[in-house]
């Protein structure tokens, strides 16, 4: 597994180590946090470290046990390099059936290592013209519109359904292209906010989120996915 993401201002290897711990503990609300050298999730111990080797650039983590892994082996690295801090995966032995792992734990650690490098970079400058509030509605109304005729289109109407496929269309057109319907009519397009394109994971949290920001009137759930929607 292997990220990374631009960043404006160079980071240390003890920046990166303490910053990681932080975005653990801040990102699930404290119920997952660093005890020592072992990532818990209260009492029950998910990953078990060897002492962080922190050199001038990086910070390398050997993974010794724990609940999600088969047994020592694996390194977690995060390392700055040439305007970038790279975040690599390597030699990790899974707990899970590989199948069930790529589906579950891998898709947890891809989203949570994403959000952490987006958080490291922070939010600006957006990769694009941001889109108008606006448009931004209008384009959310054709979507609604397109997820209502779909129902409608796959069998008989119910709100499980409907939930169903507005989770479907949205997860399934911002981490291909970016676009759903309404963004192809307004010309926008969602992207991490450094323009990468949105992993699956991602997507999925930005929706779940998304009525959270219609309530409070602000694009919080661009804020917690670290996406950004653009005019092309």
């Amino acid at each position: 597994m292997r990220d990374s993401v631009p960043v404006a201002n160079p980071a240390s290897g003890a920046r990166l180590r303490d910053s990681y711990l932080d975005a653990i503990r801040s990102m699930t609300f404290g119920l997952v946090r660093f005890r020592g050298t072992s990532l818990r999730l209260g009492p029950i111990e998910l990953l078990r470290f060897g002492k962080p080797q922190v050199t001038r650039n990086s910070v390398d983590w050997p993974i010794e046990g724990g609940l999600l892994a088969r047994g020592p082996g694996g390194q977690w690295r995060l390392r700055a390099s040439g305007g970038r801090v790279e975040a690599t995966l390597t030699d990790y032995r899974p707990r899970l059936p590989r199948p069930i792992y790529v589906v579950s734990h891998l898709q947890v650690h891809l989203l949570v290592t994403r959000l952490f490098l987006l958080r490291l970079r922070g939010r600006g400058p957006v990769p694009g013209t941001p889109a108008s509030p606006p448009d931004r509605v209008r384009a959310a109304s054709v979507d609604a519109a397109m997820c209502l005729t779909l129902t409608r289109l796959t069998g008989p109407r119910s709100w499980r359904r409907l939930l169903a496929v507005t989770a479907v269309y949205h997860v399934a057109c911002w981490s291909v292209s970016g676009r759903t319907l309404g963004g192809l009519v307004m010309k926008e397009r969602v992207v991490s906010a450094d323009g990468s394109p949105l992993l699956p994971g991602q997507a999925l949290l930005r929706l779940v989120l998304l009525p959270i920001s219609w309530i409070a009137w602000r694009p919080i759930h661009d804020e917690v996915a670290g996406t950004a929607v653009i005019t092309e």
